[in-house]
């Protein structure tokens, strides 16, 4: 049988299909995802759940005339295929290849770019207008998904919508995960919406009837007389109460059904809210079944479902995790927040030890922090995990409401650094700038698993703010200690005495100075190794000391260098009336793209040949 998958230029070409063939296709759009992400990796779970939605949005809207905004952009993989990517589709998430999300520079199709969870109702409010001031006819759609709709964002924007504008369609992709399951009153919300008995039997009826009268009066009747079912038998729906028309729960994997409906939003002549109900990684069995895990998938072998890559030893967020529980042993005034990631941050063992001091505020990371802030100054002893790049959403909270008042919150930083082939809306590379010049702020950066154990002793028991960062993956494999032991606050480590050169490596990037002194020792060049430990405060003492006698001082961090950690180094040597050069080495004041993370050190020079290239270079004397 001819594919029909291979027949698709461009959304137009969905126009001539069948609603039996457009199920097909929804078919092979599965079997090209699952079979591309097992050797990419990516968002698995979130893509299955939407193919049918995608087709149908296609189907009825007309990119990109039309304007349709993914939010979060990670289940826009069924977009991408049927968007004239198709060619490229197996190049997703590779270096020069797909983003993983919407980009407006890879296509005309992408209207808005994202990353982050949230933003689409804003930016599509804002198209909305946009188009109402310049005297356009054409839509514009926001399609939410992975609990986004309770995005602290998203319901601002719902707040100005009907005041706004008359036309707008957002769609809510409801498939009652975030990456974990979603949590608070919205989510019981629109689940009594799917779950109610009574008004299930009554739509059903109903669209019995429907399926006889697809057109015109008749479909608008159909929708008017669903209003007015569900003004009987369901509590006042939240967005209705916020001037959006409701329609829905709509299932989200009969294509004709969703064709129709979008059709009747599209004509609306009011904002339109269209729930739609879907299964989170439906037609691959194993991620039906934990959907969770399949939320980003490593490359896997699509038979039996095993990873390809599974890591042979714990990694930081999983030694984070551990490290918390037996700390929370010893303290009951421990407790832990998560922002819908309870397990991408390690936190799942603690929810099952401690499912009482675990908190779980869904994707409302601003929210959450300043909820610690409450919770610290009651006496509690709160932990923000946290990935780097959401933290930068919620900088303002922890200025004003955590440093302010100097409330003893520690936050755990993970995936701190470039992360790879999530690409720039990902990489953690801006928490130091961000957070350096923030006063009374603690931070740290651990070499190793037994260090981070050591770095949340000492940040319980400082009784300051404490921020701990940590990269994605796995550290040397060190086994965690027994009992972890509070680190004198400001105090380097010294790894590698040396004098001509000092190479300051935070973290993660100490195994790239040991690889530079090794080349700097074998051309007689003498070169010492600090761990920081402290990005702020700093090793005032050491450095003052070093000064004296070093030729070169040459920092290394996984975070850009524009306001980083050399930066406050090189602060300090300007105090101390350091003569000798300085060497900034990081990422560069640009965003980083996604691609394989070797491949970008590389690309922008953190590699020990060019490092040292650069140190020999400084070394050299003038002519």
């Amino acid at each position: 049988m001819e594919s029909l998958l291979e027949k698709i230029e461009g959304p137009r070409d969905l126009d001539r299909l069948t609603v039996a063939e457009l199920e097909s296709l929804c078919a092979e759009i599965r079997k090209e995802i699952i079979e591309t992400i097992s050797h990419t990796g990516g968002h698995l779970a979130a893509n299955l759940g939407v193919v049918e939605l995608t087709v149908a949005l296609l189907r009825v809207f007309d990119p990109p005339a039309d304007k349709l905004i993914f939010d979060t952009g990670h289940q826009s993989y069924t977009y991408k295929l049927l968007t004239g990517r198709k060619e490229r589709f197996c190049t997703l998430r590779q270096y020069g290849g797909l983003s993983g999300f919407q980009r407006r520079s890879e296509s005309e199709y992408d209207a808005f770019g994202a990353g982050h969870a949230g933003t689409a109702v804003s930016a599509a409010l804002g198209m909305a207008v946009a188009r109402d001031r310049q005297g356009g006819d054409h839509h514009v759609a926001a399609l939410l998904g992975d609990a986004a709709a309770s995005c602290g964002l998203s319901l601002e924007a719902f707040n100005n919508v009907a005041t706004t504008t008359k036309r707008l369609v957002v769609i809510l992709n409801d498939n009652e995960m975030s990456i974990g399951e979603n949590v608070g009153s919205l989510s019981r919300h629109l689940g009594s919406l799917l779950a109610s008995p009574r008004y299930n039997r009554w739509k059903r009826s109903i669209e019995k009837a429907a399926q006889r009268m697809r057109m015109g009066f008749f479909r608008s009747l159909y929708y008017r007389l669903e209003e007015s079912i569900k003004g009987l038998f369901l509590r006042s729906v939240i967005f209705e109460e916020m001037g959006l028309r409701y329609i829905g729960p709509v299932d989200g994997h009969d294509v004709g059904g969703l064709i129709d409906a979008l059709k009747i939003a599209r004509a609306s002549d009011r904002p339109i809210l269209l729930h739609v109900s879907t299964r989170k990684g439906k037609g691959y069995r194993f991620a039906e079944e934990r959907p969770e895990k399949w939320h980003g998938a490593s490359c896997f072998d699509v038979e039996s479902g095993d990873s390809l890559s599974a890591p042979t030893t714990p990694g930081y967020s999983q030694v984070f995790g551990s490290a918390l529980e037996q700390l929370a042993d010893a303290d009951d005034r421990i407790v832990a927040i998560t922002a819908g990631m309870c397990a991408g941050t390690g936190l799942g063992g603690f929810w099952k030890r401690f499912p009482e001091r675990l908190y779980d505020v869904g994707i409302s990371e601003e929210h959450a922090v300043v909820f610690a802030a409450g919770l610290a100054a009651e006496g509690m002893r709160p932990v923000f995990a946290v990935y780097s790049t959401f933290m930068q959403r919620a900088v303002d909270c922890l200025i004003h409401d955590v440093s302010l008042q100097a409330l003893p919150v520690v936050f755990c930083l993970d995936r701190a650094g470039v992360v790879g082939d999530d690409g720039p809306t990902h990489h953690g590379v801006f928490d130091i700038a961000l957070l350096r010049p923030v006063p009374g702020l603690i931070i740290m950066q651990p070499k190793d698993e037994p260090e981070l154990c050591h770095m949340l002793k000492t940040a319980f028991d400082c009784n300051q703010p404490v921020v701990i960062r940590y990269p994605r993956g796995t550290g040397p494999g060190l086994a965690m200690p027994e009992r972890p032991a509070s680190l004198p606050i400001g105090k380097a480590e010294v790894l590698r005495p040396g004098t001509t050169v000092q190479l300051w490596a935070l973290g993660d990037m100490i195994p790239l100075a040991e690889a530079c002194a090794d080349r700097l020792c074998e051309k007689g060049i003498e070169a010492g190794i600090v761990n920081p430990r402290f990005i702020k405060p700093l090793d005032t003492v050491l450095l003052a000391e070093q000064a004296v006698a070093a030729d070169i001082v040459v920092t290394l961090e996984n975070g850009v260098v524009t306001g980083g950690f050399g930066d406050g180094v090189a602060e300090v040597l300007r105090g101390c009336g350091f003569e000798g050069r300085m060497l900034q080495c990081g990422w560069p004041d640009t965003f980083v793209p996604h691609g394989a993370t070797d491949q970008l050190r590389e690309l922008y020079g953190l590699t020990p040949d060019s490092i040292v290239a650069r140190i020999n270079t400084a070394l050299t004397p003038k002519p």
